[in-house]
């Protein structure tokens, strides 16, 4: 046994597909399979039930491969103390983020990134809450940046920002002569939510309170998967929507007549923070990375 056969292995239980592995492993299907076969026989059991059409996993090979993700994990996490020792801001930084942050804060500071700590290499990705958090328990990342509480005791939050939500509307809606928009205001407006598993939705609702004044059913027509089908949606006059206060420094309602101001209400915010394993040896190259987030933000939300 070594560590590239459980590599190998755990991309098969990954893709559930013996080629898109060894592609994902960068080595030939042939070297792959042979390499899996002389595991199962030096284990005796069978990890993989083969067959033209698809694979799966057996029930002991569940087990190994769990094992094995850990193990991998472990020697990560020796190559990491390594690099901390060598330089603790050099080296790969893999950051997750969700889809409603990513496109707006990244932007800010990926260049000043480059140009502070020209040896780290950030590494990014965007997926939904629930997925960034299983993420990082598996250790396929270091740090997520999210917009929820997080009572996991494996986990360590460092809260960046405080960001408020803006109301977004067509420039012809009623809203557009007031000064000031209240969350009371909202109460009978038709409001446009993201698909569920974003945790933008969850959180427009709270604010709202849609549970007592718009029943879900009532929404659950029309979803979006992303904050640029919202403006499209808003734009066509479909209804209204929240939006967080980062978006609205890019290009996301250029020229589509939408008009967004503030939602006067302290508590219409999310907490934005930096989420990572409390194992996780690196807290040096995350202090620096929160650091900076910090200095780059713009004056639209509050930092912590």
């Amino acid at each position: 046994m070594n560590i590239r056969d459980f590599s190998y292995i755990i991309a098969v239980a990954d893709t559930g597909h013996f080629g898109k592995a060894a592609e994902m492993c960068f080595v030939s299907q042939p070297t792959l399979s042979g390499q899996i076969k002389k595991l199962e026989e030096t284990l005796g059991v069978t990890i993989f039930e083969r067959n033209n059409r698809h694979v799966e996993v057996t029930a002991v090979g569940e087990e190994i491969i769990s094992y094995a993700r850990k193990i991998l994990s472990e020697v990560e996490t020796i190559r990491s103390i390594a690099t901390t020792y060598q330089d603790p801001l050099a080296g790969p930084l893999k950051i997750g983020a969700i889809p409603t942050l990513s496109p707006y804060l990244m932007p800010l500071i990926l260049s000043p990134i480059q140009k502070e700590y020209p040896q780290m290499k950030l590494i990014l990705s965007e997926e939904t809450t629930e997925q960034l958090k299983v993420r990082l328990k598996q250790h396929e990342i270091d740090a997520a940046l999210l917009a929820t509480d997080i009572e996991d005791p494996d986990f360590i939050a460092i809260p960046l920002f405080q960001e408020p939500f803006w109301v977004a509307y067509p420039r012809d809606h009623h809203f557009y002569n007031r000064d000031t928009i209240t969350t009371k205001d909202l109460d009978n407006e038709h409001l446009l939510l993201l698909t569920k598993g974003h945790c933008l939705a969850d959180q427009a609702r709270s604010i709202c309170q849609m549970a007592s004044n718009h029943p879900d059913e009532d929404t659950a027509d029309i979803r979006a998967s992303s904050l640029q089908t919202l403006i499209q949606l808003v734009s066509a006059n479909y209804g209204i929507t929240l939006l967080p206060a980062l978006a609205m420094g890019g290009p996301l309602m250029s020229g589509t007549g939408v008009v967004a101001q503030p939602l006067e209400n302290n508590s219409a915010s999310r907490t934005v923070s930096l989420v990572y394993r409390r194992s996780f040896p690196r807290t040096r190259a995350l202090g620096a990375f929160s650091d900076l987030t910090r200095n780059n933000l713009p004056n639209t939300v509050q930092k912590l």
